[in-house]
């Protein structure tokens, strides 16, 4: 059975002291196995990106940008490919794998503009005869742990630009489906990226520990469930090294009595059931302000699943696939058996969900529950399927309040036609991404992502301008050139102009 390795130096290796099963979702069948790195492979690659760190730093900026843009080219050329690898070990639709690796291919296209991103700051006599300016230099070797639900796209959050403003990379992606982000990488040896400057790591806690323990690594860019994200943030810090963590989601849709309400539910069944909810930006909770609204919204919603298609990746016309793993699978099912315990009407369930042709695959089907309240465990935590669930509230305020005081606060949206209201929430929600009227408010890439509260450990987002300050440290320099024959005496003084 084919073994996925690891890129080190340029070079594929493998090891097979341990492996773990890949899983195709759709069939439930293990199509081949990943090798899981020993702590000895680790450090080799961190030692191969440390070797090529210091030729990689001195390469000026435009000549790493030529790099990014042939990588893009070469993205696109095998986007067909990529989306296939992404369905065979994800599950995603052809459709949705195609989008995912389009949004990573705008961060590459950023990250392109890195000559006019690395400019510093330049003032010229700050004093007599004394310049002064900032440059951003490299960190050096810095690392990436990146998730299931985007094998593409995450990574591509990190690397690029990482690698463009002067860096070293080791990546360790997903073991459960890493061979669309190994093809990625490879495609860097084939755009022109030196031997060394990108590794990658295939594994799982023993691998991320060496990572966050080795003194080489100076970065960690880390996206995935919060309990992990703290570990990630606290070790990392502990160890000395800049760290920003990403985290799980809870994310709400306020419905407002006035809003478009086919348009509402058109934009929630995307944005829940999309890629099977297997999103931190997926709409799990709908917030629907007043009974009037609560009914129409459950009545529309209802209708509009019945059309749903759940099926394999290979069927562009399905809606969606499977969850990752029969592990998952279940775990989201006993989050629905919780909201029906906790006396929540299930009003569509997924958890019977049968595929033809499918018989093993690891399939929930879109599920609606309504009347579900804050204290239900499937409300307090996040779910991560293709469930939605609607609250009840009578006053925008209370829907807000509610919103602020989950303990997540990545994104968030609005459905009004109401630009009062539109503009007091945005203003005032507790939530680092807001929708108006957008049920995914993920920010294009010349912006940065990024939520607030447990949803983020560090200062800094992902990707964007944030990005290029996380990989890259400010030096400022001060010079004065005396005049020939002037020479001036000794201040003991605070140095000022006046």
């Amino acid at each position: 059975m084919n073994i996925i390795g690891h890129l080190i130096n340029g070079e594929i290796c493998t090891e097979t002291a341990r492996t773990q099963d890949i899983f195709n979702p759709a069939t439930g069948q293990v199509t081949r196995k990943v090798a899981l790195a020993s702590v000895e492979t680790v450090e080799q690659a961190i030692s191969c990106a440390q070797a090529a760190f210091p030729a990689w730093r001195n390469t000026p900026a435009i000549k790493r940008a030529r790099v990014m843009f042939r990588f893009k080219e070469l993205l696109e050329a095998n986007a067909d490919k990529i989306g296939q690898m992404i369905g065979e070990e994800h599950g995603k639709i052809s459709h949705d794998a195609a989008g995912e690796l389009q949004r990573g291919i705008e961060n590459v296209e950023y990250a392109c503009g890195a000559p006019e991103l690395l400019k510093g700051e330049h003032s010229k006599n700050v004093g007599p005869n004394i310049d002064s300016w900032s440059e951003f230099q490299p960190l050096g070797v810095v690392a990436g742990i990146t998730p299931f639900n985007f094998p593409a796209m995450v990574p591509l959050w990190m690397f690029p630009m990482a690698i463009v403003c002067g860096n070293c990379f080791i990546l360790k992606p997903s073991e459960r489906d890493p061979s669309a982000t190994l093809f990625i990488a490879q495609l860097l040896k084939e755009a022109g990226l030196p031997d060394g400057v990108m590794n990658v790591v295939n594994g799982d806690k023993v691998a991320v520990d060496v990572l966050l323990s080795d003194v080489r690594i100076k970065a960690v860019s880390f996206v995935g469930s919060t309990p992990i994200a703290e570990y990630i943030y606290a070790t990392a810090n502990a160890n000395g090294k800049r760290c920003q963590a990403l985290g799980g989601a809870k994310n709400h849709a306020i419905v407002m009595p006035d809003a478009d309400m086919d348009n509402a539910v058109n934009q929630l069944l995307g944005a829940a059931f999309g890629s099977s909810g297997e999103r931190c930006m997926a709409l799990s909770v709908a917030v629907a302000v007043g009974d009037v609204a609560a009914d129409a919204l459950v009545a529309k919603m209802t209708v509009a699943m019945a059309g749903l298609k759940v099926g394999a990746y290979t069927d562009s016309s399905n809606d969606f696939g499977p969850v990752i793993t029969s592990q998952h699978r279940d775990k989201v099912i006993g989050y629905i058996n919780h909201a029906e315990e906790q006396g929540a009407t299930i009003v569509v369930d997924g958890r019977q969900m049968k595929v033809d042709g499918y018989p093993g695959g690891f399939f929930v089907g879109g599920t609606l529950i309504d009347n579900v309240t804050a204290d239900m465990v499937s409300y307090k935590e996040e779910i991560f399927g293709p469930v939605l669930q609607v609250v009840r509230v009578q006053t925008m305020q209370q829907a807000m309040d509610l919103i602020d005081a989950h303990e997540y606060g990545n994104g968030t949206c609005i459905f009004t036609r109401d630009g009062e209201a539109a503009r007091y929430f945005s203003d005032n929600i507790q939530v680092g991404m807001v929708g108006i009227n957008v049920p995914l408010p993920v920010p294009v890439a010349y912006h940065s992502f990024g939520g607030w509260k447990r949803s983020l450990f560090g200062d800094l987002h992902a990707y964007g301008p944030d990005a290029v300050r996380f990989y890259t440290k400010r030096k400022t320099i001060t010079q004065r050139w005396p005049s020939a024959g002037v020479r001036e005496g000794a201040e003991f003084s605070m140095p000022t102009l006046s």
